[in-house]
């Protein structure tokens, strides 16, 4: 006798889809998932509100410092005559310029000599099992992220080295960042491991694979961590204010500080002896897109390089 089947399975309504049916889109993060129109117009007008109250300041300052001088002085909101003159004043004076010069100089080197420290570095904690105390080291580097040593013993440590009043002394105790150095080395571990085999089938060696196999694959890493560091040279101030007395190897921040927050007065700085300076306001301004301006230009050449950087050396899985 043959027996008919039913199937008591409620259908599927028609104004969804069917019960344990993932929808399009199901498998995208949060922030890429399609929304309705009303989240994204107040999504729009948020990020429209933040955007502004962000690059006010930063226009503010570069218009107050193109503004004439009869407008500075009357403290007008938004200038609308313009004049060189307090980048003339700026400089002509040599203050600024040897700021920007010595910032620069400490900005590259040190740069370039982090990056090659903890990239070697980097590479070696990945090989825990074939270099002998990595894993000491391992320990070591991540005890330095919470654990300083003060700053008497750092100042001490420059002093019995030789370095005060040197540019070293900017660039050796920040030389390798414990953080840069961890996320370095999860990029490192996520490299696929085949390539590595095969090039030591092939005979080469250790140096010659860091060099020709993992730093062209790790050039989006390498990208962001040169930010990284450029931007922690570029704005290094607390280590200037310790270890540097010489006022013509102050980096700009130095300058920053005391010609902007503190108000010192700029030694030469009328570039017309028959004219009177301009305002210190403008002064000011000017200065300060002067120590801003030049790290700023580097964002968007290394802005796409972002994502595949960071979020690939810092999240695994």
């Amino acid at each position: 006798m043959a027996h008919t089947i039913v199937d008591k399975a409620t259908p599927p309504s028609a104004g969804g889809p069917a019960p344990g049916r993932r929808r399009p889109g199901d498998d995208l993060p949060p922030w890429m998932r399609k929304t309705s129109r009303p989240v994204s117009a107040l999504k729009a007008v948020v990020i429209t509100g933040i955007c502004l109250v962000m690059l006010y300041p930063i226009v503010y300052v570069i218009v107050m410092s193109l503004a004439s001088p009869r407008q500075a002085r009357q403290g007008v909101l938004f200038p609308t005559e313009f004049s060189l003159d307090a980048y003339r004043a700026i400089f002509s004076g040599g203050v600024v310029t040897q700021g920007l010069w010595v910032s620069f100089l400490v900005t590259a080197t040190g740069t370039i000599l982090s990056l090659a420290m903890t990239s070697t570095l980097a590479w070696g904690l990945t090989r825990t099992r074939q270099v002998p105390g990595a894993r000491v080291v391992l320990v070591l580097v991540l005890a330095s992220m919470f654990f300083g040593a003060g700053i008497i013993p750092n100042y001490l440590l420059i002093k019995q080295l030789g370095l005060l009043d040197s540019l070293w002394s900017l660039i050796l105790p920040g030389m390798i960042s414990a953080f840069n150095l961890v996320v370095m080395r999860n990029f490192f571990m996520e490299l696929p491991r085949e390539l590595m085999e095969s090039a030591r089938i092939d005979g080469a060696g250790e140096w010659r694979i860091f060099l020709r196999i993992v730093l062209p694959l790790s050039r989006p890493i390498m990208a962001v961590m040169g930010l990284f560091y450029a931007v922690g040279y570029w704005n290094s101030y607390f280590n200037a204010l310790l270890y540097i007395n010489d006022p013509e190897k102050w980096p700009i921040q130095v300058v920053l500080q005391q010609y902007v927050i503190a108000a010192s007065p700029i030694p030469g700085m009328t570039p017309n002896p028959d004219a009177p300076p301009p305002p210190a306001i403008t002064l000011q301004m000017a200065i300060i897109v002067a120590a801003t301006l030049p790290i700023l230009l580097v964002y968007p050449f290394v802005q796409r390089y972002f994502t595949s950087g960071v979020l690939t050396g810092a999240i695994k899985g």
